[in-house]
């Protein structure tokens, strides 16, 4: 008779799975409260301490690790030597596993936890096990997700046992889930110790879709979530709409990195290609859009909206009138709702985006490498502030400068945002000079640039970005300063009476 070894902390769909190996001619052993859970349910087991003749101890933190259960999963079957081995200690095989592990992930992610509580739902016994029988996959079959019971069992009840190809993939997928379980260890224990940049670095994903393609259709792609997926496209509620497409997603998450240096303030975004082409705040939400929207109407065309505020039916009637990939807000009314869902291809995505919850730390994949740095969530303040003119700021210029340095620090370098009324006006990104980043802002601005204010994400190194921008009809300037032409910008805004700012910080985003 075969012989499974079941120890699951996922108990989903696991009385049937069992009934079914049984009614294969299997005998159960088993552990803990799967064993209570399958007697409970009439399904006969054989204790884990009869089979290594030695009680569980250590309130359970020993019971599985004894050769009597590692020599039957690793004893290679065609070794003659080995099956000597296993028959002259009186070892029985052990044909199957079915085994997955302490819930680590949900109980770091527990409120209040403790660090012992922690510590204690580090699972040995288990990954031990899958490890030891998926080295033998040859001859054992493992089962780690419960996805996978019924092919399992449909193999073998057709044919008495598993094919070989099965058996390596779920070889494949133990050996993923065991090394997700240690990264997920290795990282709370990480922070927990302060190590910001260890010596090595393994991030885990977990799979939320596969995508029709990438950036372009003749590439294959799909779309991974992370531990802590709050703050993120893959933690939202799509309520309406095809599915979200990998530029979807890039720009969606964009968007809503935007929004979080808006808390406390109603802010709307309108974005195309990762950069912002409109943004507004308001009294409310409907105020923010109208701001957004009318930054730059028409390359808000087929862009994705970003909302921090609940959308009534008063903002979906405008949001209807024009073409959008994806709108994302906190809340949609059921009147927003039956508005908007008339649109049979949009994309309506609820999403808690006054959140600020999201990494502390930034990840980007390079030709066999990844570059980790620290989140640039620098907030910048009037106290923060230099002003290096003759003339100051008036107060609504602050206003504007800091509403314009918290929308430049989104917009890829070079770049140069002209902001006036709590809304953008001009947006320069991307250019290879940042002359040519402000000319690109100020063409889109056009009259409106009569008595707005620029930001810039980085030092001016000639005073000729400073000269045009005055021209175009700038009356303030927010930017980091610390070239070593400071001066000759300096002299530009004190010839014409220009106000500007240092911040002391530079945005660079690549």
């Amino acid at each position: 008779m075969k012989r499974a070894l079941v120890s699951v902390s996922d108990k989903t769909n696991l009385v049937e799975f069992v009934q079914g190996l049984v009614n294969c001619g299997y005998e159960i052993i088993s552990t803990g409260g799967t064993k209570k859970a399958l007697e409970a349910a009439g399904i006969k087991t054989i204790g884990i301490s009869d089979v290594t003749g030695f009680p569980e101890i250590m309130d359970g933190r020993v019971k599985t690790l004894h050769p009597n259960v590692h020599g039957a999963l690793l004893c290679v079957r065609s070794n003659p030597d080995h099956v000597a081995q296993i028959q002259e200690l009186g070892i029985d095989y052990i044909d199957l596993v079915c085994v997955n592990l302490y819930p680590f992930k949900e109980t770091v992610q527990k409120e209040g936890v403790s660090h012992e509580e922690i510590i204690e739902n580090i699972d040995i016994g288990g990954p031990s096990m899958l490890r030891s029988a998926s080295k033998n996959y040859q001859s054992i079959p493992v089962i780690c997700d419960p996805a996978d019971y019924a092919k399992v069992l449909e193999e073998i009840q057709t044919s008495g046992e598993t094919t070989l190809d099965t058996r390596e993939k779920l070889a494949a997928k133990v050996f993923r889930h065991t090394a997700r379980y240690d990264a997920m260890i290795a990282d709370y224990l990480t922070k927990k110790t302060g190590e910001q940049f260890p010596e090595s670095m393994t991030i885990t994903f977990d799979k939320v879709q596969d995508l029709r393609y990438g950036e372009n259709p003749h590439q294959a792609a799909a779309f991974y979530k992370g531990m802590n997926p709050k703050y993120s496209l893959a933690n939202a509620e799509q309520l309406h709409g095809k599915e979200l497409s990998y530029n979807n997603i890039q720009d969606g998450n964009a968007a809503i990195e935007i929004l979080k240096d808006f808390e406390g303030q109603f802010a709307a975004v309108g974005l195309k290609h990762m950069n912002p082409c409109g943004v507004g705040i308001g009294a409310d939400i409907e105020a923010a859009w109208d701001k957004a929207y009318e930054a730059d109407p028409v390359s808000i065309f087929g862009g994705i909206v970003a909302l921090n505020g609940k959308v009534e039916a008063s903002l979906a009637g405008k949001l209807a009138k024009i073409f959008l990939e994806i709108i994302i807000a906190p809340e949609f009314s059921d009147e927003a709702l039956a508005i908007l869902t008339k649109k049979k291809n949009i994309r309506l995505m609820k999403l808690d985006t006054t959140l600020n919850t999201s990494n502390s730390m930034k990840y980007t994949n390079v030709n066999d490498g990844l570059l980790v740095q620290e989140a640039d969530t620098d907030v910048t303040t009037e106290e923060d502030l230099r002003c290096v003119t003759n003339r100051k700021p008036t107060e609504d210029e602050i206003r504007q400068m800091l509403f314009g340095w918290k929308v430049v620090k989104h917009v890829k370098s070079n770049a140069i945002v002209l902001v006036k009324d709590d809304m953008t006006i001009g947006v320069g990104a991307g250019q290879m000079n940042r002359v040519g980043a402000a000319k690109i802002a100020i063409e889109q601005a056009g009259e409106k640039s009569e008595g707005s204010v620029l930001a810039s994400d980085a030092f001016f190194p000639f005073g000729d970005t400073v000269e045009a921008a005055i021209k175009a009809g700038v009356t303030a300037i927010i930017q980091p300063g610390g070239s070593v032409r400071d001066q000759e910008s300096i002299d530009v805004c004190n010839k014409y009476g220009v106000t500007m700012v240092f911040t002391g910080k530079r945005h660079f985003k690549h």
